[in-house]
């Protein structure tokens, strides 16, 4: 893959002599005090940052935080060449995503974090929940991983951890970036990046970033499109008062991957490319549009006031699908009524279709204050927040219909999609899904005498969750409501006895709203019971080289009950079709190691190596298999048994990057 960067070149000063000379190179370093400058510079190429928020909120150096907290920088993101969220994870141990339709990642993936499944994900501290804005990377500053529970400050998520994706500033210096890339199956990517003041003054400031990008993939008709349009704005009211309005759109079409089919003749398995199609292009279509506006006010050089506000919405069109069902000689239907004679493929389409839409509102306020009592230094928090999550999910489900036939060694593919027959499908019915979160919080981080850090923390979470569906056959409506309240604590405990060395641990607790629906009926879904977790974790970090490399290694021992996990039982359709309901385990253990390390090993040799163990069984189970209600199949490899491992988990996994610049001369 090829890489262009064209951006504006170093700024230069004019010395009173005349002459134009060009000042040597700086290179900006940070230390314990947190400096914006230093993390929004877009020349800043080091590997590793000395904060991050993710874990506390407040900007605390990452060697002072009793967490594991993982944080790949600018550098990383440009280095890797990273598109997605899927790119920019693969450097953090213990963090796996899964891939949307047609082995892509441009719808939202899944982000699996110590085993656990997800789909949401955080822009700047806010919640995001499917299609997130960021998905597309061109205003990324840099990603933020915590490992472990971050319900105290976050309220309802996955106690696996958290992802949080910082997005670029509006910069008082003018910068200009201009990139293409290219890559395989005729990718390319054209991102633009301009900022700096609007006026002389620099109270007012500006950032766009615009992105295009265009694919193919290794199987036929399967493109991919996404256009990405970030403008900021940023108003330095006074010294101490700030205000920042931003939005984000972001569209996206992509084929999905419905055409494949093994070609069995006789008991015989032919060979295809398995680049072969015999579907027509059918295209996925997400669009989302995210706003956003927060202000700040410091009181004085201890006390500060944020408070944020943002919108997102999220929306995604499901197209008629179609479909392989036969390769000739064969009786598509069984009944002779369609017969696909010798070297040709039947293909069958839904006359369904449908349109799923996420709305999700965030306010948030938080104060934030430094005292000292004693010996003692404190930094005190204290915030709450109120998110609102409304999906609305049309779905008609239509008949089958048979289309027509298409060669099997030879495909050929009009250019419009052509029905064999039937009538488009009205929606069958419709999902709506309202959850209302409101929580309060605080946490105190003090400093006591020997290098000893503590962090505690409580939370009171409160959820109002309500699902309704309605069908347009005229039967009764379903409504379910529930509604539930917990106190969920954190504590941890850090010391670090030299500048290079911090050994840490820490308890946490969560509690969150389950997203899955379990069967009762086709078509029917009821909620599942809210979650709780529990964690033990506790590791040391370790930096060299001036902060320019670090090492966490760390153990840690999770239960979650009451999980959500898919529904064996592919057939069950609990509203989006069939395979759309889970069950619920009672309880599931993840534990293991996990090692990560980051940075500068020698001068222009940076490198990122992570490794896990994961093991991850079910302890308690709350359905029996045996069950021929829960599996008329009987079929014995169905997973969720106590003892058995959580399925699609790898035991094992690792990665390595490494880079050189040449320093001095030439190779």
């Amino acid at each position: 893959m090829k890489s262009v960067d064209d951006s504006k070149t170093q700024p230069h000063t004019e010395f009173e002599g005349g002459e134009d000379q060009v000042m040597p190179k700086v290179t900006v370093e940070a230390d314990a005090e947190y400096d914006p400058e230093y993390y929004t510079d877009p020349y800043n190429k080091d590997y590793v940052l000395p904060n991050a928020t993710a874990g506390t909120k407040t900007d605390t150096p990452i060697m002072e935080t009793p967490l594991n907290v993982q944080v790949i920088s600018k550098q990383v993101l440009k280095e890797r060449q990273a598109f997605t969220l899927t790119d920019a994870l693969r450097n953090v141990s213990g963090v796996r995503t899964g891939l949307g339709p047609g082995g892509s990642d441009v719808t939202t993936p899944s982000i699996f974090l110590r085993g656990f499944d997800s789909t949401t994900f955080f822009r700047d501290g806010f919640r995001l929940t499917q299609g997130a804005a960021s998905r597309e990377f061109a205003n990324v500053e840099s990603v933020e991983v915590l490992k472990g529970s971050a319900a105290i400050l976050y309220g309802l998520i996955e106690p696996g951890g958290m992802v949080n994706v910082i997005t670029k500033k509006p910069l008082a210096t003018p910068y200009y970036g201009f990139t293409q890339q290219f890559g395989s199956y005729n990718l390319y990517r054209t991102t633009l990046d301009a900022t700096g003041p609007l006026t002389k003054n620099k109270d007012l400031l500006y950032r766009v970033n615009m992105s295009y990008q265009n694919s193919d993939s290794f199987r036929d008709l399967l493109g991919n499109e996404d256009v990405f349009f970030a403008p900021k704005l940023t108003w330095n009211i006074s010294p101490r008062t700030q205000a920042n309005f931003e939005l984000e759109y972001n569209r996206s079409h992509l084929g999905l991957d419905t055409g494949s089919i093994l070609p069995i003749i006789n008991g015989q398995l032919l060979r295809v490319p398995r680049s072969r199609n015999y579907a027509e292009y059918s295209p996925l279509t997400n669009e989302t549009v995210f706003g956003s506006f927060n202000w700040s006010h410091a009181f004085n050089e201890d006390w500060t006031l944020k408070h944020r506000f943002s919108v997102n919405q999220a929306s995604q069109f499901i197209p008629v699908i179609s479909f392989p069902v036969g390769v000739g000689p064969a009786d598509v239907f069984g009944d002779g009524s369609v017969l696909v004679p010798s070297g040709k493929v039947g293909r069958n389409y839904n006359t369904g279709k449908g349109f799923n839409q996420y709305n999700t509102y965030a306010n948030n306020v938080d104060v934030v204050g430094h005292f000292d009592t004693w010996d003692l230094k404190h930094t005190l928090l204290l915030g709450g927040d109120h998110y609102r999550i409304d999906n609305n999910l049309n779905s008609s489900g239509g008949p089958f219909h048979f289309n027509s036939l298409i060669d099997l060694n030879r495909p050929v593919h009009p250019r419009v999609f052509v029905r064999g027959g039937g009538v488009l499908a009205q929606p069958a019915f419709a999902n709506i899904t309202k959850l209302d979160q409101f929580g309060l919080y605080t946490q105190d981080q003090i400093k006591l005498p020997y290098d000893v850090h503590v962090t505690g923390g409580i939370r009171w979470q409160y959820i109002h969750q309500s699902q309704k569906s309605v069908f347009s056959d005229g039967s009764q409506p379903t409504n379910t409501v529930q509604t539930q309240d917990a106190v969920t604590p954190r504590v941890g405990i850090l010391w670090n006895p030299k500048p290079w060395l911090s050994l840490y641990a820490n308890y946490t607790e969560s509690f969150g709203a389950n997203s899955g629906l379990t069967f009762v009926r086709p078509g029917l879904g009821k909620i599942i019971a809210p979650t709780s977790a529990a964690q033990y974790e506790g590791g040391l970090k370790f930096q060299a080289f001036d902060g320019k490399l670090r090492a966490t290694l760390a153990y840690y021992d999770l239960t979650k009950t009451n999980v959500a996990v898919a529904d064996p039982i592919i057939s069950h359709n609990c509203g989006a079709g069939p395979g759309s309901c889970s069950i619920a385990i009672g309880e599931i253990r993840s534990r293991g190691p996990e090692l990560d390390i980051q940075g500068e090993i020698l001068p222009g040799w940076n490198v990122i190596a992570n490794w896990t163990n994961l093991d991850i069984i079910v302890t308690k189970g709350s359905w029996n298999p045996n069950d021929p209600n829960v599996n008329p199949a009987g079929d014995s490899s169905l997973g969720g048994k106590v003892g058995d491992r959580l399925f699609g988990q790898p035991r094992n996994t690792g990665s390595l990057w490494s880079t050189y610049t040449v320093q001095d001369g030439g190779l």
